[in-house]
């Protein structure tokens, strides 16, 4: 039987591959010009947010600065902590809300609406994508909007042929030993798509990240080269057929008023 994974454990070396790194920066500028879109689009205005699956608040703590009322849960108690030490280092205590409970669990712990909710990173890491996904769809006020990113298992399979890793290829992408920061269940994005589509949200945008970045034939240049890397990953993350191979593809719908 298939479980959802918690980052107990190993919540250090986890936020420091994410953050700490040239990939890290390309995807927290990327989705944070994203986020910025929303905000606009929802009006000049506090919001109710909900991070579910948040981890150690990165962008929680952002919109928090910004004046928003933010909920974060999160399955680890590790990513937790990090995020409330954070927290109270930026004087943001009155604005987060930390809830430790699976994502599964939200609907005994908050009650909504919420204008914005984020889901990042995190349906590649669940036993059951979809019901966890469709699972977050009634916390959103009519006309919020969902920003929701995801492990592209097209971009796992391109990497994957680019670097001539045929057998894992033709394995189905599946590996004998899981390796601790690998994600265990990559999304198609067309299934993802008829997902929302089906939960009655209306996509309003598709950003891929890192669709330049780890396809780069000498390694060295991801850092070397870094702030034109990011002005190419800038340039063309919302355009095809870019988007469709980015190692993530982040989604932005928004719930019929």
């Amino acid at each position: 039987m298939k479980h959802d994974q918690s980052f107990d454990g190993r919540a250090d070396k986890f936020a420091r591959n994410i953050y700490d790194s040239s990939k890290g920066r390309i995807r927290t500028t990327v989705v944070w010009s994203d986020l910025e879109a929303c905000l606009a689009r929802l009006g000049d205005r506090p919001l109710r947010i909900l991070d579910a699956g948040g981890g150690f608040g990165f962008f929680a703590r952002r919109l928090a600065a910004l004046g928003h009322q933010v909920t974060l849960c999160d399955l680890s108690a590790e990513m937790l902590a990090m995020a409330r030490v954070a927290i109270e280092e930026e004087g943001l205590t009155d604005r987060i809300r930390l809830i430790h409970c699976p994502i599964q669990d939200l609907k005994t712990q908050v009650t909504g609406p919420f204008d914005l909710v984020l889901c990042h990173a995190v349906l590649e890491w669940l036993a059951e994508p979809r019901q966890t996904l469709l699972g977050l769809f009634p916390f959103l006020a009519p006309g919020g909007i969902l920003s929701l990113l995801f492990y592209n298992r097209h971009g796992l399979l391109f990497q994957s042929l680019v670097v001539g890793n045929f057998d894992y290829v033709k394995a189905g992408l599946s590996k004998k030993r899981q390796t601790a920061l690998t994600p265990t269940n990559p999304q198609t994005p067309e299934q993802v798509y008829d997902w929302v589509g089906r939960g009655g949200l209306k996509i309003i945008g598709k950003t891929g990240v890192r669709v330049i970045h780890d396809y780069m034939r000498h390694k060295e240049d991801q850092t070397g080269k870094f702030e034109d890397l990011l002005a190419m990953e800038q340039h063309y993350c919302r355009q095809e057929p870019f988007v469709s191979l980015g190692r993530y593809i982040h989604v932005m719908a928004q719930k019929p008023l």
